[in-house]
This record gives structure tokens, sequence and C-alpha cells, in this order.
């Protein structure tokens, strides 16, 4: 589980992502700092985290149970600057370690480094028991401020330490709450209330907690008092805090009941917040298929439009149109050519052959006008996809100006895309031709002129069967074209070489919008792994679940034990 956590990646702006990143960072933090190296030492001593809110007098209490002024008190906030560990010189060498709160650097002094943890050892502290002063839950340092609530996360046993006049605050009642879903052991003391309302401020507390689902969590009602030259509060004040915890102290059995409830408790929490993670990953998933299908569907668009392009005769006007009909002559010509076209086919390459200009001007005008609309569609899909990722919140955060646009080098690309295809086409003819003995007996401009002429024959979706459109674009001249190429190859070559030709042709411009819908799906791709990433913490979060059902744990989850909360109500 806590490698899939670790591996766990929100990278698209989503609802669910930052929250997402919250839970699994704390769920590491928990997971480093408490449930791994706990369940490998269910015996280490009982650590005790002292939190609350600011002033409410946390170091003073801390340094008053243990009878030494180990934890810096005062009036400047915020006091706590560093966690303060205090335990029993036995017990030091399991903190030492670093097993425990393995994120931050042990030290024998004081540090205003928040993630530095100050050993300090007390023998007045009993064996099996250790104290953690935490920085203030609602500190103005944002630093101070998680690391309160980390180390609150990694207790035992929470001693939740308030006043008469912020009992009420929010923020410990927030974190009340998230310690109550984990299942931790829960203390709390009431400190500085006035002798004259001690019983109101406790009972009104005390209706609180109930209501909260906390009211079998021990309270402790600390009466306002002053503090000795020492800084330690009055013996007979904390006299019952102090007995409780001696108490615990010396009761194995009781420190065992609190590990394994508040182990239990954190170890079922961890199923509903890794399922939490894996939604936020399958999320993540279907906002990148939901981007990519926008993207897909813009260039599947554009790819359409060439194909109708080629299939409707619009790519045999304008200039195409004039270069055609200038390279092949007059009607005229050919209707005389067509009664003789066995006799005459020599004197036809010939012809043709002695006009090298107007193959030039009709190779150029092909390419110009494929270029035109390669480039226009590679625009039009550009912006589509742009607008379609606009209109999405994960989408929106990814774009780049570039992107409402093609690629700057994509007329080049496509130039260079139409002149491989020219070149092709005919290596086709020549490969293809039914008569090899003219290939073989003409020059290579009378295989130039007939490429061009299959070329012209890709623009015509019935191969110079002049119908529908292509009629209003020359079917005179189509027709004459239809005449050359049976003369030279015969009816069903003609079909092929042209359909061969239109379907490479097809075939190079999907690889050149591809590449230019990659533009925007490179930016998807990142959130691919989080498939597998929900599948891992799926899976690793109901073998957690299985393990926990069978170890004991889940029953220790259900309830406080005895020693906890009869012998410790105050």
């Amino acid at each position: 589980m806590r490698a899939a956590i670790g591996a766990a990646r929100f990278p698209l702006v989503l609802p669910s992502a930052e929250p997402a990143g919250r839970i699994g960072a704390a769920l590491a933090d928990q997971l480093d700092d408490y449930l791994l190296p706990r369940l490998s030492r269910l015996d280490a001593p009982l650590l005790v985290v002292v939190g609350g809110s600011t002033g409410a007098g946390k170091s003073t209490l801390v340094n008053s149970l243990v009878q030494a002024r180990v934890s810096a008190a005062g009036v400047l906030r915020p006091t706590t600057r560093s966690p303060v560990l205090v335990c029993n010189p036995a017990d030091s060498p399991w903190f030492r370690r670093g097993e425990l709160l393995p994120g931050l650097t042990r030290t024998n002094q004081p540090s205003e480094d928040p993630r530095t943890l100050h050993l300090v050892t007390a023998p007045a502290l009993a064996p099996g028991l250790a104290f953690l002063d935490a920085p203030d839950i609602d500190s103005v340092v944002d630093a101070n401020r998680a690391l309160a609530g980390q180390l609150l996360a990694a207790a035992d046993l929470w001693l939740f330490v308030t006043t008469a006049a912020r009992y009420a605050d929010a923020v410990p009642w927030e974190l009340l709450h998230g310690a109550r879903a984990r299942g931790a052991v829960i203390a709390l003391v009431l400190d500085r209330v006035p002798a004259e309302a001690t019983d109101e401020v406790a009972a009104h507390l005390a209706e609180m907690l109930a209501e909260q689902g906390l009211g079998s969590a021990p309270l402790f009602v600390l009466p306002e008092t002053w503090v000795d030259g020492q800084g330690l509060l009055p013996g007979r004040i904390t006299a019952p805090l102090a007995d409780w915890f001696a108490r615990l102290a010396a009761d194995a059995d009781a420190r065992s009941a609190v590990i394994r409830q508040t182990l239990g408790g954190a170890l079922a929490a961890l199923q509903p917040a890794v399922e939490s993670l894996a939604g936020a990953a399958d999320e993540q998933v279907a906002a990148a298929d939901a981007l990519d299908e926008r993207v897909t569907a813009a260039y599947r668009a554009a790819n359409h439009t060439v194909e109708q392009g080629l299939r409707d005769g619009r790519l045999l006007r304008g200039e195409v149109l004039a270069r055609w009909q200038e390279f092949i002559g007059t009607g005229e010509f050919f209707r005389t050519l067509e009664a003789r076209i066995g006799r005459l086919r020599d004197r036809i390459t010939a012809a043709f052959s002695r006009r090298p200009a107007p193959a030039v001007e009709l190779r150029d005008a092909i390419e110009s006008q494929l270029v035109t609309l390669l480039r226009g569609v590679a625009a039009e899909a550009a912006d589509h996809a742009y607008t379609g990722w606009k209109a999405h919140p994960a989408g929106a955060a990814l774009l780049e100006p570039d992107l409402a646009h093609h690629s700057p080098d994509l007329p080049e690309r496509a130039e260079r895309l139409v002149r491989d295809w020219q070149r092709g086409v005919l290596e086709l003819v020549r490969a293809e031709g039914g008569d090899r003995r003219f290939v073989a007996r003409t020059a290579a401009y009378a295989v130039n002129a007939t490429g061009l002429a299959v070329m012209i024959a890709v623009f015509a979706s019935t191969a110079f069967i002049p119908t529908g459109l292509e009629v209003a674009t020359g079917a005179g001249t189509t027709v004459a074209g239809q005449a050359v190429l049976q003369a030279i190859f015969g009816d069903q070559a003609v079909r092929t070489l042209a359909g061969k030709a239109r379907q490479d042709l097809l075939e190079r411009t999907r690889a050149l919008l591809d590449s230019e819908a990659a533009r925007f799906l490179a930016r998807t791709d990142q959130a691919r792994p989080a498939a597998r990433t929900a599948a891992a913490l799926r899976q690793a979060a109901r073998r957690v679940e299985t393990a926990r059902l069978h170890s004991g744990f889940a029953s220790a989850a259900r309830a406080l034990s005895t020693p906890v909360t009869d012998q410790g109500q105050p």
C-alpha cells in the first residue's frame, strides 16, 4: 500500500486532484510515521502526543507531568518551533533510532527548525510512556500547523489541551473529528477554568463531546492557577491526570489495549481513504480519455475532409484544372485521339515529351492545391481541439497558445509529403504498368506525364467517369485523360493505379495529422499511469483490510479498553 500511494499522481487539474494529493500525502505520512513502525514493534513505548490551540498551556502541562522544564513555554507565539519528545532514559533508544517519525531529524538541543525532533529524557516519567509536545494546531505558521497534524496522526494516544475560553473553537473540533474517524484514543484537558465557571464549562464541553461521538473520552478539568518558580503547575492540580498516566504506564495490558485500538482504527480508516485515491485516479483516466476524444474527433474530421476532397472533385478546380487542360491539349484533339488511340500511342507520348513546361506547371499546381488543403484542415483541427480542451477544466490547464494553430513547420512538412507522394506515384507507374515495353521504350518524361495523369485520376472518385460535381470540373478533359491511361495501361489498371495512389496519399495525410494531434495527446499521457495506480491501490487496500479482519485489530478498534475509560474518568 505504501508503494502504491507513493506512486499515485494526479496531474490533471480536476476538483478531486488537490484533495487527493493532500489525502495521499497524509496517508504516506501516517504509514511512515506511525503504522509501519508501530506494526513492527507493538511493545514499543506508548506515545502520547499533546496537541491543542495556541496558548492552551501544552508545554507547561508536559513540564508539570514529567516534573522537569523540558519544553519551552512563554507568552510569545508560536512558542514551540520544533516538537519536543520526552521519555524515560530506558526508552530513549527506540525513539532515537528514528523508526517512528523518520522524517524528523533527532537532536539533543532545542531547535527552531520544525523538521527536527528534540529528544529529552526525564527519569520522573515512568518507562513505557512518552510525551510529545506538538506545535499549535492553529499556529499562524503554516509549517507548524502542518507538522501538528502530522504528529497527531502518529499518536497512540492524543491528549488534547484546550482552555475555558477556546474549547468551542472550530479548528480543534475539526481535528477531533478526524481523530475519531481514525479510531484514535483521545483524552482531553480543559485548562485554566475559573473556579466559579468549572461546573458550567465542564458540563457544556462534556455535552459537546457526547454530541460528536466522543462522550467516552476521559476529560480532565484543571482550574486556573499560578505556576511555581520553575514554571510548573502545582502537583495537586495535575494529580488526577498524572495518576491516570501512572496507572497506564504501569499496566502493560492497558497500554497494549490503547495501542491496539488506535492501530486498529487507523487500519480500518485506510480502505475508504485509499478508495478515494483510487476514485481520483479513475477520474484522471476518464478526463484524459475525454480530452483525447475531443482531439481525435477534430483530427478525424480533418482526415475525412481530405478524403472527401479527393472524392468530390473539388481539387480538379481552379489552377489544377487549367494546368491539366493546358497539358493535354484541346478537346477536339482528344476526340480525334480517342478514335485512333491504339495507332497513335507513340505519337501521344512523343507529343507529351515536347511539352515539359506544362508538365512542371501541372505538378506544381497539384502540389500547391494539396498543400493548401492540408494546411487548411490542420489549422481547423487544431482550432477545434483547442476549443474543445478550453471548455474542459483539465484541458484548459494543459493549453498553450501555440496549440491553437498547426505546428510552425507544418507547411514545410506538407510540401515534403506531397513531393514524396508524387515521387511514389511515378514509382507506382513504373512498377504497375501493364505494358512494360512502353515504359522501357519511352523517355522518363513519358512516365512523368503518365504519373501526372494518375494524380489527376486520384482527384476524381469515379476514375474519370464524369458524374455529379465532376461534370462541372471539366468532363471533356477527364474523359480524354481516361483514354490516355486506358491506351497505355488498360481500363482496370487505370482504376487500380488511381486507387493505390489515393490510398497512399490518405495514409501519408493520416500520419501528418496524427503527428499534429500528438501535440495534444502527449499532454494527457501523464495521466495514463493513473489506471495502474487505481488498480494497485484497490488491490493493496483489499489485502490490508483482509489482514486487518484476521489479525484481531478489528475488534480492538470497536471499543476503548476498560482501563482507559472507567479508571480514567476524573
